[in-house]
């Protein structure tokens, strides 16, 4: 789930004729009231918690920042109308991936199939036991992928691409991008240089720490009933465009007690590593290369996943403790 929130802060989203497909009852339904009152706390409490564009000023310099999901929705284009001018306007865009590291993520895919596929060995068919197989072949024959290459995929790039749900497998396939992609879009119209953040491989140096047994652990975390994901799936995009960032970050964490047969204290475990790979670790990396590029543009554009900014260790509390300070739109 942990993987299903970065893609969904990643974002899993529809377009306009798929949206009811992806509509429906959400998780938030489901909770108790104790999980209610916690994720009210949340929002409350968390530095940074409500919001998805902000303002760092320091002396005469200003970033601007983007909380974004990184896959197609309709109702991203009035977030991109907002920040539209301060793209135009930036000496520098800084995003996760440029087009530089988009090409170099599909040549290594292209030339070393290994990164994501068994290509030796026993398949996950063999792996697994019956029960787990038979819930991931039939996660996969929903998104369209047949089982028998499902099971000749590594473990952590399965979970990544079960973390789609199947009403959001359209947009993807016709290309519909995220709001990452608008803006480096926007920049490049504009004529306004763009950089990365961080080396095309990171997520591939993140995913695919720890043995194959300890990645199909991670891999069971996003074993949720297709009725499960979709009201997942639901409340995360409502919670991502009401502002409700760390709450939907917070959601992904409660949604670990409807994995079936999960232990509850090895769920923990994964989400704490996840979280601290995919999120906070990368957060204190890149506050030097923002840093850097402060040192040479007075004006920048920071659009990152959303889940990246709050809390005490999210980016907007770091750039905070190196003396900016930090406004909402």
């Amino acid at each position: 789930m942990m993987l299903r929130s970065i893609l969904a802060l990643a974002f899993l989203a529809c377009a306009q004729p798929v949206i009811a497909l992806c509509g429906g009852d959400s998780l938030l339904d489901r909770l108790s009231n104790a999980d209610r009152y916690y994720l009210e706390d949340i929002s409350a409490n968390a530095p940074y918690g409500r919001g998805l564009i902000w303002t760092a000023t320091r002396g005469d310099q200003q970033i601007t920042l983007i909380g974004t999901m990184h896959i197609y929705d309709p109702r991203l284009e009035p977030i991109r109308a907002q920040v539209a001018d301060d793209v135009a306007r930036a000496d520098l865009v800084l995003l996760e991936m440029t087009e530089t590291e988009e090409a170099q993520l599909q040549a290594e895919l292209g030339t070393n199939p290994a990164r994501m596929f068994l290509t030796d060995g026993p398949t996950l068919i063999d792996l697994l036991d019956e029960q787990t197989w038979a819930m991931v072949a039939e996660a996969a024959s929903a998104r369209q992928i047949p089982p028998f290459m499902a099971a000749k995929f590594r473990p952590w790039y399965l979970a990544v691409t079960l973390a789609v749900p199947p009403c959001a497998m359209p947009d993807m396939v016709a290309g519909r991008r995220g709001l990452d992609h608008m803006i480096l879009d926007d920049a490049n119209t504009a004529g306004v240089p763009t950089q990365a953040l961080e080396p095309w491989d990171t997520l591939f140096d993140i995913m695919e720490v720890g043995t194959l047994q300890e990645q199909i652990d991670m891999m069971r975390l996003g074993l949720l009933s297709p009725e499960i994901n979709a009201e997942v799936f639901v409340a995360m995009l409502d919670g991502y465009f009401a502002g409700e960032v760390a709450q939907v970050w917070e959601l992904s964490r409660l949604s670990l007690q409807y994995v079936p047969d999960m232990d509850v204290a090895l769920a923990e475990e994964m989400f704490a590593m996840t979280e601290q790979g995919l999120l906070i670790d990368r957060n204190y990396n890149w506050i030097p290369v923002i840093e850097n590029a402060a040192a040479q543009h007075d004006r920048m554009v920071v659009a990152v996943g959303a889940a990246h900014l709050p809390g005490e260790d999210g980016v907007l509390r770091l750039l905070e403790h190196e003396g900016w300070t930090i406004t909402t739109r």
